[in-house]
């Protein structure tokens, strides 16, 4: 997974590295403690179970995978301690110790969903790696195309960081007509061979586009743009958005990594989170007091590049919805953007096993889970 997460630290440290210029958090410097979870979910555990209990963090900012996320739950939930998580995610879920900043399936796959079945087809082969997040979305994918008139021609898995992906493109070409729909939610380095042999067996986005949920700017430039331009990826952030917050947010990126770095959507929601907790921990007076600083946090916004946040009782952001198209240099033309920012939703109004549920931890009494 370090395709993915190592520019999410770069992120996470470039807002650390702001703010401590900016005189710190009440007039204290952050110090930032950086373990490595080796896209082991064992070892993500492990390293949560240190940073609480011997580095003695106020915070910590971590994880990718859903699987790294669900190993070290228990660990916050036992500690009573804060995690941060910085990328889309598939719901169902609702932790009063996590704070997700990146998307709910409401601000990026249902929304996919809908614009492929008015845009692009009706017919859809799902694909994804063999873990939590592509199963869980694959669910509500379903979900939402039996409701809305889609049809489900195929759904395949590899492990996660596999590149045996012969057997699911035969798949493909034999379940999938021209004008057919791929959602891809692979993750890592699964998607470089995916997508170099689905070019290779003609399958083009012309008449067989993908829609990624886990490809962004970084993996683009990491696959090569040769093999992914034409296709399709659903995110809150593209590092082509148009606004003074994200030209300061490139600008300041490539300054201190370098000009040829790209920015994305995971890195996005990695720098504001550092920020959101700044405000929240400011709000509280004290960044000790965990519960203070949960409650405080509620309600928070921040002018994001991608657009202005709001922290939601749910613990989830009120976030820009895009769609973008891959393009020559591997950027992408934003083919659709909501207008304002959508509310998340946490647990799925599409799955019947959670439609009709909410979260609000405002008031603690009510937890993380009941009906509306």
């Amino acid at each position: 997974m370090s395709i993915s997460e190592k520019s999410v630290v770069d992120a996470e440290q470039l807002a650390i590295e702001e703010i401590n210029k900016a005189g710190g958090v009440l007039g204290k410097q952050i110090e930032a403690v950086i373990e490595d979870g080796a896209s082991d979910w064992p070892t993500f555990a492990e390293k949560a179970k240190k940073l609480i209990d011997q580095d003695k963090v106020v915070t910590v900012f971590g994880c990718w995978t859903s699987a790294s996320r669900k190993a070290v739950l228990p660990v916050f939930e036992e500690k009573n301690h804060m995690l941060w998580y910085p990328v889309q995610y598939e719901g169902q879920e609702c932790s009063k110790n996590i704070f997700y900043t990146g998307a709910a399936p409401n601000q990026q796959i249902e929304p996919a969903v809908d614009w492929l079945l008015e845009n692009k087809g009706k017919k859809f082969f799902l694909v994804g790696s063999d873990y939590v997040f592509p199963r869980t979305a694959n669910t509500i994918i379903k979900a939402q195309l039996a409701a809305k008139g889609g049809e489900l021609v195929g759904e395949d898995y590899i492990p996660l960081g596999g590149t045996e992906v012969t057997p699911i493109i035969t798949k493909i070409k034999a379940a999938l007509p021209e004008g057919g729909v791929i959602f891809n939610s692979l993750n890592g380095d699964s998607n470089v061979a995916f997508f170099k042999q689905l070019q290779g067996a003609g399958l083009t986005p012309d008449k067989y586009p993908s829609m990624s949920v886990s490809i962004a700017e970084e993996e683009v430039k990491a696959i090569g743009v040769e093999y992914l331009k034409g296709h399709y990826a659903a995110w809150n952030y593209f590092m082509t958005v148009d606004s003074p917050a994200n030209t300061k947010f490139v600008e300041a990126f490539k300054a201190k990594y370098g000009k040829d770095r790209v920015t994305n959507d995971p890195m996005e929601a990695a720098y504001i989170m550092v920020y959101l907790w700044k405000q929240a921990v400011e709000k509280a007076g004290v960044a000790e007091d965990l519960d203070k600083v949960r409650a405080a946090a509620l309600g928070q916004t921040f002018d994001a590049p991608g657009g202005r946040v709001t922290l939601e009782n749910n613990h989830h952001l009120a976030k820009f919805v895009r769609l973008g198209e891959v393009r020559d240099d591997g950027l992408f033309n934003i083919a659709f953007a909501t207008p304002d920012a959508v509310k998340p939703v946490p647990w799925n109004q599409f799955v019947e096993e959670t439609k009709g549920l909410s979260c609000d931890w405002s008031d603690p009494a009510k937890g993380g889970k009941f009906k509306a």
